[in-house]
């Protein structure tokens, strides 16, 4: 009884040791915290407006709201480890035009947005914004919404891990030189995969501005000027302006040059211009009005910008008067 009594102390005195509590600790640290400290890559708000659907129990709506922030946010999309604070501010807007409860189909359309964060301040600089209007699925109260790898049998599923990957592929792009390649292939995997689904949106020729064509082109190699340019306008130019807003100018300026190669490349690919719509009020602000920006850094940028995209010529000549 007393050698069970002195082992139970003993086994008490190692439980309390500062060693053991080490072991413990670099346990934790090298088998728990990928887990309980390494953050989802998106932090997406999901929005349903039905305004335009009538007669209809509104609480599916919500319930599908709260279903897609949850397969959105709670899916770890990548191997790439991130902060909570790292996560990617995105938007998905769901517009739904039309809705058959008997079918349990959907038709709608989504205007899908993503920011990154500018170095030292608190702005958030648009990296994309797209307006899918033709978007179909079947979803009904309730329903699962699963992603297996390799199988693509649900559009609405296919459709949102498009974006996902989307969005974090080009992120990761303004963080280093083509930095999201391998996160873009899952894009273009997804294209491949949804061929077989007979639905719109994925098929090449369709339409300029479908999904099969953003990712197409994006991973052309005649657009690699264009993911050239999403690291240097956003890494060197933006993220600079609080440090050096000339030299980070200087930088923007430079980097829409490779935009101009870009469209002198692809003269058809819609990206050169979707990329002039998203910046069309960064770009007034950082040259137009009162900027310092001296006044053939303003030239450079119109003849640049007017030429990609003549419809915005009113919003563009913001940028050439003070």
């Amino acid at each position: 009884m007393m050698k069970v009594k002195r082992g139970m102390q003993q086994f008490a005195r190692v439980m309390t040791s500062k060693a053991f509590k080490k072991v413990v600790c670099a346990f934790a640290a090298c088998c728990l915290s990928p887990l309980l400290l390494s953050a989802q890559e998106l932090d997406c708000k999901v929005t349903v407006n039905y305004a335009q659907v009538q007669g209809t129990n509104v609480e599916i709506f919500k319930t599908f709201e709260t279903a897609m922030m949850e397969f959105i946010n709670e899916r770890h999309w990548t191997q790439a480890q991130y902060e909570i604070n790292e996560r990617i501010r995105c938007s998905i807007n769901f517009t739904v035009k039309s809705y058959d409860e008997n079918e349990g189909r959907w038709g709608c359309e989504l205007i899908v947005q993503s920011t990154r964060p500018v170095y030292q301040s608190g702005y958030q600089s648009t990296v994309f914004s797209f307006k899918d209007a033709d978007v179909e699925f079947n979803y009904r109260e309730f329903d699962p919404l699963e992603l297996r790898d390799n199988q693509i049998d649900n559009n609405l599923t296919a459709v949102i891990a498009y974006y996902a990957y989307l969005i974090i592929g080009m992120d990761m792009d303004t963080m280093a030189p083509e930095g999201g390649t391998e996160v873009l292939r899952s894009v273009e995997n997804i294209v491949t995969a949804a061929q077989t689904l007979n639905e719109k949106g994925w098929k090449a020729f369709d339409d300029s501005r479908n999904r099969y064509a953003v990712i197409s082109d994006y991973l052309d190699p005649g657009m690699s000027p264009l993911r050239q340019m999403m690291y240097d306008y956003h890494r060197k130019g933006m993220d600079e302006m609080a440090t050096n807003a000339t030299r980070a100018r200087a930088a923007i300026t430079a980097s829409l040059s490779s935009l101009k190669q870009a469209r002198d490349n692809k003269p058809m690919s819609s990206l050169p211009v979707i990329f002039t719509e998203i910046k069309k009020d960064e770009l007034i602000n950082i040259y137009g009005g009162k900027s310092p920006a001296a006044q053939s850094e303003r030239e450079e940028v119109y003849e640049i910008v007017s030429n990609i995209n003549p419809s915005q010529k009113t919003e563009w000549d913001k940028i050439k008067s003070k």
